[in-house]
């Protein structure tokens, strides 16, 4: 497979990934026990999403928790002190509390002595977005060392009694580093919304109407499957190639592809609709279900340990979902030990 090397695309950047983490609990969901919940069975869920466990957050635990965790696992795992990072990102929709912020408290808990904290929550593009508000932090000199994590506590928020949302979520956060680097790790960035479709995927706070329409308020996630189905694979394989096409590269030369995994039919959809090997795409919802902005990071990870992803392929992150919002982002990747 022809690689594209550095030269050959356009660098606009200076920010590099140097280290990824990730963290789930240990409690597993699996199908069968859904069965005992809600009238549905493991060979249905199999077959219309391609989850057949999740992981659930312990009683005393919070997203801060799995945040911590993540960026321990990090920290261990590269023989690194993060003393250093001057701004917590932390990408979730699924904070400990309104205010103070989760990445306030993550500072705390990790013993950063001083540093900018602030969470972003653009849902399942999270973590992308993340990533793209910390590449250019970075490349604008206004910090060095960035902490990304996407972590989320699904489960707190999932009816367990609507079997088409208690089959979907789960927990878990995933970590890395953004630094500055002569030799970037972003190619190429875009994002977007279209907020016009939010009302198919919701969960509410303050209002509980949309434009007069009232709205399931009892703060639990609410989804219109269909709808934001046919919305992901129509709009995603566009911005996909609009990404491509601004990189000046080619679609054979993508490593591997890894979405937001919300349901493994979508992303069959989507690489079909893209032209994307289903065997170069990474996922991570077949044990720890939709685990929103810390799917693609699990994903990432998982493949990262494993040996699959290695120094200098050239990945395709793609995240999409409440908003409906949308971040993709190329990147050349630079995080591997191995």
């Amino acid at each position: 497979m022809k690689k594209v090397k550095m030269g050959d695309v356009k660098m606009q950047f200076q920010a590099a990934i140097t280290a990824i983490g990730s963290y789930v609990p240990e409690r597993k969901l699996t199908n069968v026990d859904l069965e005992k919940m809600v009238q549905t069975n493991d060979e249905w869920i199999v077959r219309r999403t391609g989850i057949k466990e999740r992981r659930v957050i312990g009683e005393v635990e919070h997203t801060s928790d799995l945040c911590c965790k993540a960026a321990h696992n990090l920290a261990k795992r590269y023989s690194l002190h993060l003393d250093d990072v001057d701004m917590v990102l932390v990408c979730t929709l699924t904070p400990d509390f309104k205010t103070p912020s989760t990445a306030s408290i993550v500072q705390y808990k990790l013993g950063i002595p001083s540093c900018g904290a602030i969470d972003l929550n653009a849902a399942c593009a999270g973590f992308t977005y993340g990533l793209y508000m910390a590449n250019a932090l970075v490349t604008a000199g206004l910090n060095k060392k960035v902490l990304v994590i996407g972590a989320e506590s699904l489960t707190s928020i999932t009816d367990f009694t609507d079997r088409t949302t208690a089959i979907l979520f789960g927990d878990g956060a995933g970590a890395v580093l953004v630094e500055k680097s002569s030799e970037s790790s972003f190619l190429e960035c875009e994002v977007g919304s279209q907020g016009q479709y939010g009302k198919h995927l919701y969960s509410t706070n303050l209002a509980s109407d949309w434009e007069g329409t009232p709205l399931t308020s009892n703060g639990k996630i609410v989804q219109n499957g269909r709808e934001v189905y046919k919305w992901a694979v129509t709009e995603v394989p566009k911005g996909i190639e609009r990404l491509v096409r601004k990189a000046d590269a080619q679609m054979e030369n993508i490593d591997w592809f890894i979405p937001h995994s919300a349901n493994l039919r979508m992303i069959e959809a989507i690489c079909q609709r893209s032209g994307i090997a289903i065997e170069r795409t990474l996922y991570s919802m077949e044990y720890y279900g939709n685990t929103s902005s810390a799917s693609i990071p699990l994903a990432l990870d998982t493949a990262v340990r494993n040996g699959k992803v290695s120094n200098n392929d050239l990945l395709l992150l793609y995240g999409f979902g409440g908003g409906l919002a949308y971040a993709g982002l190329l990147v050349n990747w630079q995080g591997s030990l191995y």
